[in-house]
């Protein structure tokens, strides 16, 4: 079976696969290649959703595990039934919650990392697919950087993926494993939970809150819709002599935070006093910017959606799914919210998310 066969037919592992670019992938390999038989594991953490994967349960060539990757037992037991594919989705996240409680980061982005890597060891693969992030990198004020700038990460959530990042490399140069690392700018698109950027202020929006503002609001990260991504990841599968390496991904599309806002608040025809400006968070990044002109040259791949499109298509869906999203803002999300934005204006202090 060649390459482009075990692609299409092969047998995926997906880790943060319930979580929003995990199961955007998943959806994807689904739907475009019917005979792939995939595994979730997922530990359905605040941020992980059973109803992102909901259409797939009992269908054949689909299987959902409930679990951790830093459970050695069970990853060792799944890893055990062998796969083509691995592809690490699973992490935390949010840069915010990093600040708070850095302990959990490091358990699942580096430990974490560690047990899949261990797995792999012992029982082989096809390629591991080790997500990291652009933030590893740290804040970039001048032109773009390429993959062999140096790691800069500002905030424990990156230095925590540039730990699991750096450690898929090691095991890939004295284990020989085959892994491939990529570093993706700022996602965003369907099924992402109301907490980050775009889909918290899309979800404000229409529900005429406000939308919360670090600082200046001119903060700026390259947008990627999350179909892209995944389009990527594929792209990274199917090619040839690329274990061992790192891979950009990105979209040429600097937004700052107030752009953003804009779009959206345009988009639902709703007024710009919804913003509102909190006070910034520690070690605020000012840019993210990466260049992704390897990944293009190495596989062909080109992100396709143009951000005028992406936002206006991803704020309809927010629009369309009220009751996917509604039941997610409320109990932990609330007092994560209220803990984390202090607006700068007494008229909206307490009043958002009530």
């Amino acid at each position: 079976m060649d390459r482009q066969q075990r692609v299409a037919a092969g047998r995926y592992l997906v880790t943060g696969g319930a979580g929003f670019i995990g199961s955007n992938f998943v959806r994807h390999i689904r739907r475009t290649f019917p005979e792939a038989q995939v595994t979730v594991l997922d530990k359905l953490t605040y941020a992980g959703n059973p109803a992102n994967l909901a259409e797939f349960e009992g269908t054949p060539g689909y299987r959902f595990v409930r679990g951790d990757i830093a459970d050695r037992d069970l990853v060792a037991e799944i890893v055990a039934g062998g796969f083509d594919w691995i592809l690490n989705f699973a992490a935390e996240t949010h840069v915010d919650r990093s600040i708070g409680d850095p302990g959990e980061f490091v358990i699942t982005d580096v430990y974490g990392v560690h047990v899949l890597l261990e797995a792999v060891r012992a029982h082989g693969v096809g390629r591991f697919v080790q997500i990291s992030t652009d933030e590893v990198y740290g804040e970039i004020l001048g032109d773009p950087v390429d993959e062999r700038a140096p790691l800069m990460p500002r905030n424990p959530y990156a230095a925590s993926k540039a730990g699991g990042d750096r450690l898929a490399y090691a095991y890939h140069t004295t284990y020989d494993l085959p892994v491939v690392i990529t570093r993706c700018a700022n996602n965003y698109g369907p099924y992402q939970y109301p907490e980050k950027l775009i889909s918290l202020f899309a979800t404000n929006a229409l529900d005429d809150e406000r939308l919360p503002v670090y600082g200046s609001g001119k903060n700026r990260r390259d947008w990627i819709h999350v179909q892209d991504h995944v389009e990527a990841l594929v792209a990274l599968l199917l090619a040839d002599g690329v274990d061992g390496e790192v891979f950009n991904i990105g979209a040429g599309n600097e937004k700052d935070v107030l752009a953003i806002a804009g779009h959206i608040l345009a988009a639902l025809e709703k007024p710009e006093t919804l913003i509102a400006h909190v006070v910034d968070r520690p070690g605020h990044d000012r840019r993210y910017a990466v260049d992704f002109s390897k990944l293009t040259a190495r596989t062909g791949w080109q992100p396709r959606m143009p951000f005028a499109e992406g936002i206006l298509e991803t704020v309809r869906w927010y629009q369309e799914h009220g009751p996917w999203w509604r039941p997610l803002k409320s109990g932990e999300f609330l007092e994560f919210y209220r803990r984390n934005y202090k607006f700068l204006d007494a008229a909206a202090e307490g009043g958002e998310g009530s």
